[in-house]
C-alpha cells in the first residue's frame, strides 16, 4: 500500500457556501469529537460505542478519519480501517455521521468524495461499507449519488445492537462495493448521470414505505419482513445477480438486480 505523499489537511480545503471544511482528523481531542458525534447519531449503550482508541489507531495505520467542521465545531466524520484482499489494499468505511442539524447539505457526500481522493492518492481503488437494506435512503446514496455496487448479503452482521436506529431487529447489512476508478462512479463524480442498467433479465426486491414505522411499531411484523428480504437477496446474489439501483415502486422503494453487470 502506498504510503499518503501529503496529508489532506495538505490539499486545498473544501468550503461550501455555508463554510464548511473537510480535513483529516487530528489528536486526541478531535478523536473525542467524533465520538460524541457517534454517540448522538446512533445513540447506543457503551458496549457498542466505538472507541477513541480505534479512530486513532484507523488514522495511523492506513485507514482514515475524516471530519467536517462548521467553524471550531465537528459536525460529521468518516472513519476507515485499512484492510486487504488476496494482494491488494482497500478500506473498509466503517462509520460515517453527520449531525442532525446539518443533514441534507451535502456534507455526507463531500466526506465521501473525500475519502474518495484520499484512497486515488494512495493507489487505492476500491472501498467498501455495510449498509441496512431496509434504509433505502442509505441505498439511494450509495448506488445513485455515489456509484456503488452491492452482491453480497451478510445476515445479522454485528449482532443484536443497543441503538435505537437498529429497532432491536438483526443487524442485516448489504456490503457496498466503490470501485473508484469504474466508469459509473467516474461519471457519477463529474455529474453524469449513470443508466441503472436494466434489462429483461432484471428483477426487484421490494422493501415498504412504511418499514421504520413497522420496525418501531410491530416488531414481529418487521422481523419477518426482513427475512424474506434476505431470503430474496441471498437468492439472487447466489444467482450472479449485483444490486446496482434503487427505483420509486408503489409500495415503496425497488432494488434492481442485473446477471452480468461489468463492475
Amino acid at each position: 500500500m502506498k504510503s499518503r505523499k501529503r496529508s489532506l489537511s495538505q490539499l486545498p480545503k473544501q468550503k461550501s457556501h455555508e463554510d464548511i471544511e473537510i480535513r483529516d482528523c487530528r489528536g486526541i481531542e478531535e478523536f473525542e469529537a467524533c465520538v460524541r458525534v457517534e454517540r448522538e447519531v446512533w445513540k447506543s449503550a457503551d458496549i457498542d460505542i466505538v472507541p477513541i482508541p480505534l479512530f486513532l489507531i484507523a488514522s495511523h495505520t492506513g485507514g482514515q478519519v475524516l471530519c467536517a467542521f462548521a467553524g471550531r465545531q465537528l459536525v460529521g466524520f468518516a472513519m476507515a480501517i485499512a484492510g486487504w484482499r488476496g494482494s491488494k489494499p482497500f478500506l473498509h468505511s466503517h462509520m460515517a455521521a453527520v449531525l442532525d442539524a446539518y443533514r441534507n447539505r451535502g456534507i455526507g457526500h463531500r466526506l465521501k468524495l473525500a475519502q474518495r481522493d484520499d484512497a486515488l492518492g494512495r493507489g487505492i481503488d476500491l472501498v467498501e461499507w455495510t449498509f441496512d437494506p431496509l434504509v433505502t435512503r442509505n441505498a439511494y446514496f450509495n448506488f445513485m449519488k455515489l456509484g456503488a455496487v452491492a452482491r453480497r448479503y451478510l445476515p445479522n452482521a454485528y449482532g443484536i445492537t443497543t441503538s435505537p436506529l437498529h429497532g432491536s431487529l438483526p443487524t442485516d447489512r448489504l456490503v457496498a462495493e466503490w470501485h473508484l476508478r469504474s466508469q459509473r462512479v467516474e461519471n457519477l463524480v463529474a455529474g453524469k448521470k449513470t443508466p441503472a442498467g436494466f434489462s429483461d433479465k432484471s428483477v426487484r426486491i421490494s422493501i415498504p414505505s412504511d418499514i421504520e414505522e413497522l420496525r418501531a411499531a410491530h416488531p414481529a411484523s418487521a422481523r419477518e419482513l426482513q427475512s424474506k428480504i434476505r431470503a430474496d437477496f441471498t437468492k439472487w446474489f447466489d444467482k450472479g445477480y449485483v444490486a446496482t439501483a434503487v427505483v420509486p415502486s408503489k409500495r415503496g422503494t425497488d432494488y434492481v438486480l442485473d446477471p452480468g453487470i461489468a463492475i
